[in-house]
């Protein structure tokens, strides 16, 4: 009997999006996003794909994205929004949707992150959809402060670093399956980043 060797190698070959130098997320999967600039991250990953967007927000949130705002990362016009009425229909929502897949990415802005069991039944509405549907779906999960949702692919951070000269971000790695925790500085323009590790 042969026993596989160990090996610090990753035998991860599943399909990813490349997103920035040093971002990629795997599809069928759950991701979060968190930090004061997710919503900025959110529109470059978007800006990333091919196709709807569907974009899952609380109705009783009082801001909202604003197209003008978005146009110079994504076009508008790729987005659905719905706004759920009730907390539980936000995962709900999203679950739905990944399980169709019918969307190459399904965004879910949420109060607080959620605990391992609905990332659970995330991670397989997306492998589900990814089957049964036309796309590998991505779902991302945006949540307020550091994060902090057990169980979700990967955690990414995005912080506003802007100079009197330029715009630029401070984008975190806090959390992977496969690779280590790791900063880059984020410059330039949609289209034309520059990503400098830290």
């Amino acid at each position: 009997m042969t026993a596989p060797l160990l090996t610090r190698q990753t035998h991860d070959t599943r399909p990813a999006l490349p997103v920035l130098d040093g971002m990629t997320l795997t599809l069928a999967r759950l991701h979060e996003i968190c930090g004061p600039a997710r919503h900025v991250l959110a529109m470059i990953v978007a800006r990333a794909t091919r196709g709807p967007v569907f974009w899952i927000a609380p109705a009783w949130q009082g801001d909202r994205l604003n197209p003008d705002g978005m146009r110079p990362f994504v076009q508008p016009g790729r987005f659905t929004f719905i706004h759920p009425q009730q907390p539980i229909d936000l995962l709900w929502t999203l679950e739905e949707v990944l399980r169709s897949g019918v969307v190459p990415l399904a965004v879910a802005e949420l109060p607080e992150p959620p605990g391992l069991t609905p990332v659970r039944r995330l991670h397989l509405a997306a492998e589900n959809g990814a089957k049964t549907g036309g796309c590998a779906p991505i779902g991302l999960v945006l949540t307020p402060g550091e994060g902090g949702a057990p169980g979700v692919e990967t955690r990414w951070h995005m912080a506003p670093d802007h100079t009197p000269d330029s715009r630029a971000w401070a984008l975190s790695r806090h959390r992977a399956r496969s690779a280590p925790p790791a900063t880059w500085a984020l410059t330039g323009r949609p289209g034309n980043w520059h990503v400098t590790q830290r």
